[in-house]
């Protein structure tokens, strides 16, 4: 990319298990070049509401910021909102990408529960997650005194500046239980859903709505999971995954958009390693494509898809959700032939397609 500028910096902060990046310091060191800071902050719009919890991203000097209002706050399902700050980008330009995108029968239900959540916090803008974090540090507090049971923490993750206190993410690695198993439990046994299932753990969200009933439920149910799960002896259980190990050797043999318009097949599992993936391949909860278009077939990816879906994991957006057969690109097919662009490149940090996290803390 010789002599070419970047078009803007793109980073997701907070992730889904609420690690922020240093959206700070990114910003100064982009805005010095004039570059604009993009984020994703679908699982940030309650950040900035409360002294411990860590700064917006445009309280951080971010340009743009696309919240999911409805994941933490109180609008319904499928609402959002996109911020702005400053002038680095044309906000002229924005509308007019907007109206190539945009419905013109837009929801008014989701637009008045966009506007009802925005009331909401502006009434009581400096005390309404005043219970929410109490019984957060509560939940934690309670969890980490459970034999065999792990809480992450920012220790974890100590390269990062802060994290998100309302995010409960519980490890059950020590149990020998993988986070599906454990999520299957609580949900049969105690009615408890969690917000987001892992190999070894499980997320769950602390909001406005959290009352301490479900706290001591949640808790109740994790201590009987542990009197049916004895801890095993030197604290290793057998789920011992490397969070990032599917995504340690990529290779993009072709483009996805040129993947996509390829001719291909669908071949048996024990045929596919090697070959060049024409689907998309994602263990859901959290949706996360493990194999993608264009990306070749490799042991640790295969392996790792084979072995969450034997833990419990749902496999979406592959056309055998089974896993008996994958869909491949044949040899040497050639896409139409289409106009191709070449926009300016974009830096993307902390992409979520090269960090499915597996925790073992």
């Amino acid at each position: 990319m010789e002599g070419r500028k970047a078009a803007a910096v793109f980073i997701t902060s907070p992730t889904y298990h609420g690690i922020c990046s240093n959206l700070a310091e990114i910003s100064k060191l982009g805005h010095s070049h004039g570059i604009p800071l993009i984020v994703d902050e679908a699982h940030g719009a309650h950040l900035g509401f409360h002294p411990q919890l860590p700064n917006s991203a445009l309280q951080q000097g971010a340009d743009l910021a696309v919240q999911s209002t409805h994941k933490v706050l109180c609008s319904l399902t499928q609402s959002s909102m996109l911020h702005m700050l400053g002038n680095i980008v044309d906000s002229e330009r924005i509308g007019r990408c907007l109206q190539t995108l945009q419905s013109t029968s837009p929801s008014f239900l989701l637009l008045a529960s966009l506007d009802a959540a925005r009331a909401q916090l502006s009434e009581n803008p400096d005390t309404i997650f005043n219970k929410a974090m109490e019984l957060a540090f509560e939940a934690k507090h309670l969890i980490k005194e459970i034999p065999g049971i792990s809480v992450f923490d920012l220790a974890s993750f100590s390269n990062f500046p802060a994290i998100d206190p309302l995010r409960l993410t519980i490890g059950f690695w020590q149990l020998g239980l993988s986070g599906y198993e454990a999520d299957e439990i609580l949900c049969r046994d105690h009615g408890i859903t969690c917000e987001l299932v892992g190999t070894q753990s499980l997320t769950f969200v602390i909001n406005l709505g959290t009352s301490r009933d479900h706290i001591q439920r949640l808790v109740s149910g994790i201590k009987h999971l542990t009197g049916t799960h004895a801890p095993i002896h030197g604290g290793k259980g057998r789920l011992q995954h490397s969070g990032c190990t599917p995504f340690a050797d990529i290779k993009m043999s072709m483009i996805p958009r040129d993947a996509f318009f390829a001719s291909k097949k669908k071949v048996s599992i024990a045929e596919c390693l090697g070959e060049v993936c024409g689907e998309f391949i994602c263990p859901f909860p959290p949706g996360i494509p493990v194999l993608i278009p264009g990306e070749i077939i490799t042991d640790k990816a295969l392996d790792y898809l084979l072995d969450v879906r034997n833990e419990g994991a749902v496999i979406t957006g592959a056309s055998d959700p089974l896993l008996t057969s994958i869909v491949i690109v044949v040899a040497h097919a050639m896409p139409p032939i289409f106009c191709r662009l070449t926009p300016s490149p974009v830096i993307i940090i902390n992409h979520q397609h090269t960090s499915y996290p597996s925790f073992n803390f």
